[in-house]
């Protein structure tokens, strides 16, 4: 039999199991991607970013939110398909990523966003080895929505702020390198 402190905690799990069910869906580049709930803070409209000198092209820029500086990850740049275009539907969807004991808002910047789906662990398939549009590190699974499959991004690889950063680090050294280079002459 379970002791009353036994309830609220499987409650909590129950909880928490269904919500990792849940997913938000957007487009990408004229896919459909999936991101756990559990990680997406909101969905702004698409608004000012300020620009930030000397980023891979992939940071869009930052955004101040509510005080807070988030930067803000084209994800079809980052996927290799060059800059989203920016239209009415374009959206930032803020993730919450944790980073080795530290908690980072991140934007992503999409398309469009569709809508919050529960997916069934039967519904989860292993995405293939090949085929792929996007780097396979990206691929949690692949899952089956009515008449067609969905990917369901790792969030957490996608936008990894050490990946990003050391991409950040290396425009900066591209950009010294050609300004000495530029000096010498």
């Amino acid at each position: 039999m379970q002791s009353p402190l036994d309830q609220p905690m499987s409650a909590n799990n129950e909880a928490l199991a269904e919500q990792q069910r849940q997913y938000l869906t957007l487009r990408v580049h004229q896919e459909m991607y999936a991101v756990p709930t559990h990680c997406v803070r909101e969905i702004l409209e698409y608004g000012q970013i300020t620009l930030v000198p000397m980023m891979p092209r992939l940071v869009r820029g930052v955004i101040n939110l509510r005080g807070l500086i988030v930067p803000i990850i084209d994800l079809a740049e980052r996927f290799g398909h060059g800059q989203t275009q920016l239209d009415a539907r374009t959206c930032i969807v803020i993730v919450e990523i944790i980073d080795e004991e530290e908690t980072h808002l991140m934007g992503a910047l999409v398309d469009a966003v569709s809508a919050v789906v529960e997916i069934s662990p039967d519904a989860m398939r292993q995405a293939p080895a090949f085929g792929s549009r996007i780097p396979a590190e990206f691929i949690e699974e692949m899952a089956r929505l009515d008449d067609h499959f969905i990917t369901l991004l790792r969030i957490e690889q996608v936008l990894s702020v050490e990946q990003i950063a050391a991409m950040a680090g290396q425009g900066n050294e591209s950009s010294d390198m050609r300004e000495r280079a530029g000096a010498s002459k």
